[in-house]
């Protein structure tokens, strides 16, 4: 082959590494763990005494992706939201009441090892559903707008887990904890499953909406719900569905919270609603729908827990990170926004050139 020939391919293989919607996303979080790397010092392992990177070590590393897994598996299912043309305020509020409601039904029925993990499992992941499905009754049947629903929804779930609880930290059975926490033989400080589930719902949410009829379908109701309609697509249907797996991915976060930290409480999630629509949006997805995806919203997670964990390793102030969190969803909008009108532009000119072209042919 000879090296013009290389050199297109190289150009085209390149060109659609840069074409991939997540490959800026990627380029950014490589340039802050490397800049966090090179910034963060180090200090002596306490037991071989050699000097670690405060940063690039497996214990950092995995802490940082726990603390993204959560609210990640949350904004996997907010995101389905988002592209439908919805919003959903209240995933932390179903946290919140699935970690409590399950580490009630579990302290009532004195449930240890196994059976106490499968019914934790069942009972977060099925109140989480069940509330999914109460925001998508409501958005499709009253026809109100979801901002205004979910908003509602929010300080009703939230409250219900308040009273239930009495405002008290619950703690959850031991099972729970030695579950979610087992270190799957590596060192006895690491604790991958978190991280693991993050990974899976991730691919699950890639599967769903790039692989499955139904994800094409939140895409049609997204781009155009009348078009959609018209096409004989059950809108309600698909609205409802989306609600409910955003309900279900909040029931799922909320099991590995609480057995991660071993209790939940009514304060759970709290904040939560800015971390997970800052990852949907800092990850691609358009608040005017039609456009996102579950793998860009894990990546916009890795991406907002890494600045919050700059701030901390960097010592910084950390009032500055709301500020920080804020600003990078204001930018993200932009250049959505700046994004969609240049492909606009860009269709303009290409049909010109087109009708251009056949007056040319005649």
């Amino acid at each position: 082959m000879s090296e013009p020939t290389v050199g297109r391919s190289l150009s085209r293989g390149a060109g659609r590494v840069l074409q991939v919607q997540q490959a800026g996303l990627v380029l950014v979080i490589v340039l802050l763990g490397v800049a966090l790397t090179a910034f963060a010092g180090s200090h002596a392992d306490p037991l071989t005494g050699r000097q670690v990177n405060n940063f690039l070590n497996a214990n950092t590393l995995l802490q940082t992706a726990t603390d993204a897994s959560f609210f990640a598996i949350m904004a996997a299912g907010a995101t389905l939201v988002i592209i439908s043309a919805g919003i959903d305020l209240s995933v932390g509020s179903v946290f919140a009441l699935s970690g409590v409601t399950t580490a009630l039904a579990l302290r009532a029925w004195g449930l240890e090892g196994g059976g106490a993990v499968a019914a934790g499992i069942a009972i977060c992941v099925g109140t989480g559903l069940a509330c999914g499905l109460i925001n998508g009754g409501l958005v499709v049947g009253l026809r109100v707008h979801p901002f205004i629903i979910t908003l509602g929804t929010m300080w009703i779930f939230r409250g219900i887990a308040f009273v239930t609880s009495r405002a008290q930290s619950i703690l959850v059975p031991d099972a729970l904890t030695d579950a979610v926490k087992a270190s799957l033989g590596l060192s006895q400080t690491l604790a991958p499953i978190p991280m693991l589930a993050m990974v899976a719902v991730a691919v699950a949410g890639w599967a769903y909406l790039a692989r499955m009829v139904p994800g094409r379908h939140v895409y049609a109701v997204g781009g155009n719900v009348e078009a959609a309609r018209y096409a004989g697509l059950r809108v309600g249907r698909v609205l409802i569905a989306v609600y409910a797996l955003a309900g279900l991915t909040a029931g799922i976060a909320a099991f590995l919270g609480g057995a991660y930290y071993g209790s939940a409480s009514c304060a759970d999630a709290t904040g939560y609603e800015l971390y997970v629509i800052a990852s949907a949006v800092v990850g691609g997805a358009s608040l005017a729908g039609g456009r996102g995806s579950v793998v860009g919203a894990t990546l916009g997670a890795v991406l907002i827990t890494l600045i919050r964990q700059s701030i901390r390793t960097l010592h910084f102030d950390q009032n500055y990170e709301w500020i920080i969190i804020g600003c990078a969803i204001i930018v993200a909008v932009v250049l959505d926004q700046a994004n969609a009108r240049f492909a606009q532009r860009r269709m303009a000119q290409a049909a010109g050139a087109q009708s251009t072209d056949r007056e040319d042919s005649r």
